[in-house]
């Protein structure tokens, strides 16, 4: 360690002679041999850019992000101390030919010359620094917003771009999911991707969903929305409101049951399966989730579904016997929607083939129902009173329903001993 110090304390006195070796004296001879190459002086400050400096003053490591350090930094915005200067003009007014002004102005040649001075100049400079680093909100009207406020799950983005010239007229396109992706590699560290998924149809039938990637949230949501308009797939509407028929579908540990529901129902389902509906045409649906709700699984179980359901027609050529439906509104009287060509006799039907329809589209699948408890006022004695009183009207809607299968209306039974008198119009 002495020898060290020694040396370095010898170098400190006559740096020249370590370097060199031999005495210098400061003539013609002796100065070939000192070296004239430039030196450059690399530091922290002149090696890395200016916008990574202000970053490393501003901004928060990852550790103290994950620590939960640094909430607003993403409000904070750095000053630009340029913005309002102008070339050639500072706090003395002065007018300068070529610089703040034109050398020649008309037939006259601009001399240097003090102008009147600003006083308030310095306070229009501050007031328009002060006013970048105001946060503002982005202001967004009550159609326009997502799921959840101005984020952009639920957010219309327009029509996909044109394909060789062809425009996607009347399609309109959500974003179904936006996240972003920490992926670590070798040799650029921990990188940030975007991942977005959306859907996009016209409202008639014709829909397709897409998923993107990028650097960039914007272009991750344009590359996931330009590959849906590339795969659209079409579906048939039962009445231009609602599916075919129940159906269970599922993908991964995802489950859906999907009910046909009558014209008016609306659509009770998942927010994004509800974007979905309103892409293809879909205005009446019910449908319950079970198991995970991965929105990726959800989509796709749901656009998996609805490509394997089958019209009236082909459910009755696969069972070939005919598919009548019973409704409410009807009174539940017996219709036969669809026919097949050839049908089978009772003989060849075997004991054990499944002849519920629902039982049969739904794959043997079961929703869970929770029990019905008879509601308060049946234990009132007032409603004992109730049943007494409308005890002879018990049986009116067994007596309609017999009525339309004997005579196909509803009349009284006693309209063929004394048939109405069909009362003939004049012209």
């Amino acid at each position: 360690m002495a020898t060290k110090i020694l040396a370095l304390k010898n170098f400190v006195h006559s740096p020249f002679k370590v370097l060199f070796k031999q005495p210098i004296s400061f003539n013609n001879n002796n100065l070939k041999c000192i070296s004239t190459s430039p030196l450059c002086c690399v530091n922290f400050f002149n090696k890395l850019p200016a916008e990574k400096l202000w970053k490393s003053v501003t901004s928060v490591s990852n550790a103290g992000a994950k620590k939960g350090r640094g909430k607003g930094a993403g409000r904070i915005r750095i000053r630009d101390l340029n913005r309002g200067q102008m070339i050639g003009v500072g706090k003395v007014n002065m007018l300068w030919p070529g610089l703040s002004a034109p050398v020649i102005r008309g037939r006259e040649l601009l001399k240097q010359q003090r102008l009147p001075d600003d006083p308030e100049r310095m306070e229009k400079l501050i007031k328009l620094r002060d006013s970048m680093t105001k946060f503002r909100r982005l202001k967004l009207s009550p159609i326009e917003r997502g799921w959840s406020g101005v984020r952009l799950p639920g957010r219309s983005l327009g029509p996909p771009d044109p394909v060789a010239g062809e425009e996607f007229t009347g399609f309109e396109t959500k974003v179904l999911q936006l996240r972003s992706l920490l992926i670590m590699k070798g040799t650029l560290g921990r990188t940030r991707n975007y991942q977005a998924m959306v859907v996009t149809g016209n409202g008639q039938g014709l829909a397709g969903f897409g998923l993107g990637r990028a650097k960039e949230a914007t272009a991750a949501l344009r590359k996931a929305k330009n590959r849906a308009g590339k795969k659209l797939m079409h579906f048939d509407i039962y009445n231009n409101h609602t599916v075919y028929h129940d159906f269970y579908t599922a993908f991964g540990k995802t489950k859906i049951f999907v009910q046909k529901q009558n014209e008016g129902y609306g659509l009770m389902v998942h927010r994004a399966i509800k974007e979905i509906c309103q892409a293809i045409g879909i205005k009446d649906l019910r449908a319950k989730v079970e198991g995970s709700n991965n929105l990726q699984h959800l989509v796709k179980a749901f656009f998996i579904g609805l490509l394997q359901q089958r019209s009236h027609q082909q459910l009755a050529e696969e069972k070939k016997l005919h598919l009548v439906e019973f409704r409410d509104e009807n009174e539940f009287y017996p219709m036969v929607v669809a026919s097949p060509s050839t049908v089978r006799t009772k003989e060849e039907i075997p004991k054990d083939e499944t002849l519920d329809f629902i039982q049969y589209v739904m794959n043997d699948k079961v929703i869970l129902k929770k029990k019905k408890f008879p509601p308060f006022y049946q234990t009132m004695p007032h409603y004992e009173l109730y049943l007494k009183k409308f005890e002879r009207f018990r049986n009116h809607e067994k007596i309609r329903l017999n009525l339309k299968v004997e005579y196909g209306e509803t009349k009284s039974f006693l309209s063929d001993k004394y048939p109405d008198e069909k009362v003939e119009k004049d012209d």
